[in-house]
Parts: C-alpha cells; sequence; structure tokens
C-alpha cells in the first residue's frame, strides 16, 4: 500500500521539488510575526531558505465586490477595515476618488484637516511599524516606548472623530466635523515632545551592534527588482528611488507645503528602518506648517455640490428643499455622472489607490483598490530566497505588510 501525503499534490503544483536535504515548514498563518494571517511555506536546507512561496486568502472579505453592491458613502466606513493601522488615509484615498469622479473639491479648511490627520496618521502607523518590527527584533522597550506615544496620538484623532482605530474621519467633500476648541494647541504640544521621543528611539536602535547585524545586508532589494515588483513608499524609497506621489501628483495643500523625501541607497532593511524615522520628522515638520493655516481658512467644512452632497445641518432643518435633497441622497444614494477614474495617494506604505468606474448609478459598476502591502506580499518570493530562518521575521517586519488591505 503506497502511502501519500495530502500536501504533495500542492507543493508539486508550486513546483516544490525536494530532496533530502531539504525541509518544508509553514511559517504561519497563527505565527505571531507573521503580521497577519499569513502563510509562508517555506523550503529549507538546514536553516537557509531556498524557496519562499506566500499563501494569502485567510482574512478574505470581498471588500471590493461589497463596495458594488453599497452606495458611496455607505461603503466609506469599510475602508477603515483596510489598512487598519492608518484608517485615515484608506478613508480619504476612496473619497478623493469619488470627488474626482464627481468634479468636485473640498473646501480649504477641509483640505487643511484632512491633511494634518493624514499626517498624524502617518505617525501613528510609523510608531505602530517602529514597535512591532523592533520587537519581533528582540527590541522590547522600544516597543513600550513607542506604542507609549502612539496612544497620545491616538488620542488626538478620538478628540476629533471619537474613534481611536476605525476613524472615518473624512467625507466625501470633506470632513463631517470641525476642530474641537482646543485640539490645535494639543496637537503642536505633542509635535513639539514627539522629536524627543524619536531621538530616544535613535539613540536606543540606531548604533545598537545588535540592531545593526540583524538588519544590516539583511532583505537587499536592488532598484531594478524594487520597480519590477511595484513596491512603492518605504520600500521602493529604501532602494533609492526617490518617488513620493505627494511631490509627483501632489493632492490636498502638500504642493504648498515645504518637505523632503527621505531615501537611502543602502537597499537593505537597515536603510528602510532609518527612512521611516526620517518620516515621522518630515511629518512634524508638515504639520507644523498646517497649524497656523487652519485659523485662516474660512469655516467651510463640505463641498457645495446639492446633486452629490447634502446641505449643512441648519439648511437641513430650517429649508424644505435641502430636507428633501438629503432624504433623496440618504435613501437612494448619489448619481455620479457616468465614466472611470484612478487617483493615487501616498499612504504610509505607499502607492494606495482606487479606480472606479460609474454607470451613472448610485453603486459603483466596479471598484478596485491599489494596496501597496499586495505587492510587497508578493515581493517575498524572490526577497527571502538565499536568506536564513532566523531573517524572515526580519524581512516581514520590515516591509510593514498589512493583511487588511491584501486580502480584499
Amino acid at each position: 500500500m503506497q502511502v501519500t501525503n495530502k500536501l504533495t499534490p500542492f507543493f508539486e503544483n508550486l513546483n516544490f521539488e525536494r530532496d533530502d536535504n531539504t525541509m518544508v515548514i509553514n511559517f504561519g498563518p497563527q505565527h505571531p510575526s507573521a503580521h497577519g494571517q499569513l502563510r509562508l511555506v517555506l523550503e529549507l536546507d538546514g536553516e537557509l531558505v531556498t524557496k519562499a512561496y506566500p499563501d494569502i486568502g485567510y482574512l478574505h472579505r470581498g471588500i471590493e465586490k461589497m463596495a458594488e453592491n453599497m452606495t458611496y458613502n455607505e461603503f466609506l466606513p469599510t475602508t477603515d477595515r483596510l489598512d487598519y493601522i492608518a484608517s485615515t488615509s484608506n478613508n480619504y484615498a476612496y473619497a478623493l476618488a469619488v470627488e474626482k469622479l464627481l468634479g468636485i473639491e473640498a473646501p480649504r479648511r477641509a483640505q487643511v484637516i484632512r491633511t494634518m490627520l493624514l499626517e498624524l496618521n502617518r505617525i501613528i502607523s510609523h510608531l505602530f511599524f517602529l514597535a512591532t518590527h523592533a520587537l519581533d527584533v528582540g527590541a522590547m522597550s522600544v516597543f513600550l516606548y513607542a506604542f507609549r506615544e502612539r496612544e497620545f496620538a491616538m488620542d488626538l484623532m478620538e478628540d476629533y472623530c471619537g474613534a481611536r482605530l476605525t476613524h472615518s474621519a473624512v467625507r466625501i467633500g470633506g470632513v463631517p466635523l470641525d476642530l474641537p476648541a482646543g485640539w490645535t494647541e494639543k496637537l503642536e504640544k505633542y509635535i513639539k515632545r514627539l522629536p524627543t521621543d524619536i531621538k530616544t528611539y535613535e539613540d536606543l536602535l540606531t548604533e545598537n551592534r545588535i540592531w545593526k547585524m540583524r538588519l544590516e545586508d539583511v532583505g537587499v532589494l536592488s532598484a531594478e527588482n524594487a520597480l519590477s515588483w511595484g513596491c512603492t513608499g518605504p520600500l521602493l524609497r529604501g532602494s533609492g528611488i526617490n518617488y513620493d506621489i505627494r511631490k509627483e501628483e501632489p493632492y490636498e495643500l502638500y504642493s504648498e507645503l515645504d518637505f523632503d523625501i527621505p531615501t537611502s541607497d543602502r537597499c537593505d532593511s537597515y536603510g528602510r528602518y532609518r527612512i521611516y524615522m526620517e518620516e515621522m520628522k518630515q511629518s512634524i515638520r508638515i504639520i507644523h506648517q498646517l497649524i497656523p493655516m487652519y485659523p485662516e481658512s474660512a469655516p467651510q467644512l463640505m463641498a457645495h455640490a446639492p446633486q452629490y452632497i447634502s446641505a449643512p445641518k441648519e439648511e437641513i432643518m430650517t429649508q424644505n428643499y435641502a430636507l428633501m435633497q438629503h432624504f433623496v441622497l440618504v435613501t437612494q444614494g448619489m448619481r455620479p455622472p457616468v465614466g472611470e477614474v484612478y487617483v493615487p495617494t501616498e499612504s504610509p506604505k505607499g502607492e494606495l489607490g482606487f479606480y472606479i468606474k460609474s454607470e451613472g448609478e448610485p453603486y459603483a459598476y466596479r471598484l478596485k483598490c491599489r494596496a501597496p502591502s499586495f505587492f510587497h506580499t508578493g515581493l517575498l518570493q524572490e526577497i527571502l530566497v538565499g536568506t536564513y530562518i532566523a531573517d524572515v521575521v526580519t524581512i516581514i517586519g520590515n516591509t510593514n505588510i498589512v493583511f487588511g488591505e491584501i486580502d480584499r
């Protein structure tokens, strides 16, 4: 009687031809350092990785198909569940795509608030990356310190929108709320203290010999490979390519702001770590420029487009036509013009874009999300080969993937 392994056909399809000197193991999907529901099939020769296959789909929820069965405004809170570490960036990318489809623009004050929230969101996301990446490599203290500062930033988000993780802080056409009294003062106090905290992280890690041994020349990604695999964000800039959508295709107020794009030609995990640290400093620099813009802007929060956007609450409560219009928009949804649009934005992890095709109905005919983590996960099958099993954890953490936006 011949005994067969149930996984044998699976590995044959993956071209996992192995001899007695190699071993195939599953890294995940429940491994604490997989950063989500990643099943990584590894073939090892001793401790050396000879083949790698990322297997995804364990968190799939059909979000893009849900979008095609929900009105445009109904779908917006669902975008929080994509990159749930940086919810506002998802809300904004989707809202901006719909606004381009409608041909409307948010008022100046809404743009100031949105840009503030986007950069605060970037700091929250980068602190989370630093904390979890350091913990994966063994730096427990940095995990505790970075999470402490992240909590203070999340307090600010909660003060604005009432939520700490899934924000829904942006609306199609603007923002739902003005900033609370004293919010900018709290924000300014936070960003004045944050550089000192970032220096603490750098003092603990940047010249730490163990940290450098674990990251230097690990996960080497050449510029050619980065472009070939569709890498964006810090992963692309860590390979020496100076590309940031905030500079290349500016949106909101980024064309008016003075900030630099950190790059590194090291092409390794250590260079990418340094980019994340520098990007937080640039976000602080951006927010410092935005705070004085807020009081100078007129207090209008939503675009004036009655066929697409509900009137302000005061008008709904006092004008019959505004009330009827609001009722139609809520119960039936807006009807954008026929057309299609793709709008890219620079999320904390890279290029996050939404493609929308409209047939003039209250529901998108097609909606697709271009999420950076999806491309960076595919890269693992090449970047892990030739590394050691101990380096796998470092490289996965350094790519900063989140499975909410991979398994959509």
